[in-house]
């Protein structure tokens, strides 16, 4: 995520037709239903992948609690990427497809939260890190992806996890440095490996 902005819309989504991305459906009554859905693009319809699954379908009132803190966290790493930062509008918005699956883990974790708890669920999550949150998404979304699947395993495990405790605020974890990003380290340099 780095070249020319334009190629980029919402939140980071590439703008090219037929990219694998997530799509957020924010209706204009606050009485109806937020709802997540996993856009395959081109690989959708082929091999057994369907062409787009919803994730999650949030109450209104749930998605206006957790938005914000989505919104910053995606912004943050936006602008780092010196891209155009994206904001929620009714209608279509568009995501990249590494962070819609952090959206997910963050819908999936508030999806059936009181509101007193939701504050707890927020600082949590953006205490986690990207990677830990995909790795969150993968494990979830092969058991319990679906929006019928609320409240049962992974997903029910992410609501202990990301609800439990006080509220206070949460350090956000540093980033590594892109020196020490796990793919540069020496066991994954095949060059200078010993043999």
């Amino acid at each position: 995520m780095s070249e020319n902005k334009n190629q980029y819309i919402d939140f980071g989504a590439p703008s090219a037709f037929g990219a694998h991305l997530f799509r957020v459906e924010i209706p204009t009554g606050k009485a109806e239903d937020v709802v997540i859905i996993e856009d395959y693009g081109y690989q959708g319809s082929e091999n057994g992948i369907p062409k787009e699954e919803e994730r999650t379908i949030l109450k209104h009132e749930i998605w206006s609690a957790i938005s914000d803190v989505a919104k910053r966290e995606f912004n943050d790493r936006l602008k780092t990427a010196k891209l155009s930062i994206g904001r929620w509008h009714v209608g279509d918005n568009l995501l990249d497809r590494l962070l819609g699956k952090e959206l997910c883990v963050l819908a999936w974790a508030a999806e059936t939260a009181t509101q007193d708890v939701l504050p707890i669920i927020c600082n949590k999550w953006a205490a986690l890190r990207p990677e830990e949150r995909w790795w969150l998404f993968s494990m979830t979304v092969a058991e319990a992806g679906l929006p019928e699947d609320a409240g049962r395993g992974w997903r029910k495990a992410l609501f202990c996890a990301l609800s439990d405790g006080n509220n206070k605020v949460v350090p956000k974890r540093r980033r590594r440095p892109a020196e020490t990003d796990v793919y540069v380290l020496p066991l994954f340099n095949l060059e200078n490996r010993n043999e």
